[in-house]
């Protein structure tokens, strides 16, 4: 409706992720030592309401820069949202309850992500028939519609708000905190094995993601399926997610040896990238594939951090975890952006399937360099509760 090549729509992926290149570090300390958990879920709220009205506005008015600064704004809010979510539900829940609730909370965002993609085509048709053409006001409204769902989250932290001012008041508890120390010093110290951990989540994401956002064209192209047909198959990553990964959380948690897995889903997603690439196989086939790969590297790899880092940097390498990955992932969406105007969906593919082979390579030296320094990255369950006992 407006016009764009793909650069230009990639890039506005590639806005939501700039400002959180820096938030990550500082959305904890933001919580803790400046708004407050309540205060600092409404702030964070408020930014992704606005930031969706601006970007609606952008469509509506026709106005391209002005869709890039609402998406500038909802980046802001974003992630940092996501931190205060997660310390309500530290301070609400704990031990075995909370690995529940994290798994909960995932499924719930993978959801949410299925629904967006699937529902928003109807929406937007909904919108057409109405107005009886199409064009930068069809879309504008349709995505201020959608924004009725940012406003359900800011209503939801008034309520979270009120809660746990309540709950704060009858079992005398204090606010929750998020925990996090962040020392940029700390990170001369990381290990060469959190340094690989780092590569694995930059190069993999970064061939899941952005292949998500051009999608749907993608399988409207090649494929021929239709609007509707293409956002269904181009949502299964996010709904077999959904329900997946409690399971395989459980099960790496049961299991240990958390490199395997992670070479497993890694190698499941190049599988799935080289036949979406070079064949005209069923794609449900390798979507189903990285569908489940996604959810498995998820649950290995992040948890990899806390067994390579001392309790007291962990605030900081998640946030150069978070942060890192937010700038290769406004990189990579430009770039497959270019790719896409100037080489095709072959190119594209081609360099999606070489962001996960450096990632597989990342895999292969993680897994001798914790070998040779006796690390406990691949250690099974049993072995992990052993040492924990001698401790």
């Amino acid at each position: 409706d407006m016009k764009v090549n793909t650069a230009q729509f990639m890039a506005l992926y590639a806005w939501y992720s700039w400002p959180n290149v820096v938030l990550c570090f500082f959305g904890g300390f933001l919580i803790d030592r400046v708004f407050g958990i309540r205060l600092g879920t409404v702030i964070f709220s408020i930014f992704v309401c606005v930031g969706q009205v601006i970007f609606a506005l952008g469509a509506l008015l026709n106005a391209f820069w002005l869709m890039d600064m609402g998406r500038f704004i909802f980046g802001i809010g974003g992630e940092s949202l996501a931190v205060a979510q997660n310390t309500y539900a530290v301070s609400w829940f704990k031990g075995k309850e909370l690995n529940l609730v994290f798994g909960l909370q995932l499924s719930m965002a993978r959801i949410g992500s299925t629904v967006n993609m699937n529902i928003m085509g109807w929406i937007y048709s909904r919108v057409r028939d109405l107005l009886g053409y199409t064009g930068p006001s069809t879309l504008g409204l349709t995505l201020m519609i959608g924004g009725v769902t940012c406003l359900f989250s800011l209503t939801c932290a008034l309520i979270l708000a009120y809660l746990d001012k309540r709950a704060e008041k009858l079992l005398c508890k204090e606010q929750g905190k998020t925990g996090e120390v962040i020392k940029l010093t700390d990170v001369k110290d990381f290990s060469l094995s959190l340094w690989l951990i780092f590569v694995i989540c930059v190069c993999y994401y970064a061939a899941v993601f952005p292949f998500i956002g051009l999608g749907k064209v993608f399988f409207i192209e090649k494929f021929k399926f239709s609007s509707q047909e293409a956002s269904a198959i181009n949502s299964i990553v996010y709904i077999i997610s959904a329900p997946m990964s409690p399971v395989f959380g459980l099960l790496v948690d049961k299991l240990g040896k958390n490199i395997i897995w992670v070479l497993c889903a890694v190698i499941t997603t190049l599988a799935s990238h080289i036949m979406l690439a070079f064949t005209f196989w069923n794609p449900w086939i390798a979507m189903c594939l990285l569908g489940v790969a996604y959810s498995l590297l998820a649950c290995a790899l992040w948890p990899m951090v806390a067994f390579v880092v001392p309790e007291h940097q962990l605030g900081t390498a998640y946030g150069f975890m978070q942060s890192i990955q937010n700038l290769g992932l406004a990189v990579i969406a430009i770039a497959a952006g270019m790719i896409l105007d100037t080489r095709g969906y072959l190119f594209l593919e081609v360099f999606f399937s070489a962001c996960v082979c450096l990632s597989l390579i990342a895999v292969v030296m993680l897994y001798f360099v914790n070998h040779l320094t006796g690390g406990d990255l691949n250690w099974s369950a049993k072995q992990r509760e052993k040492l924990q006992k001698v401790a």
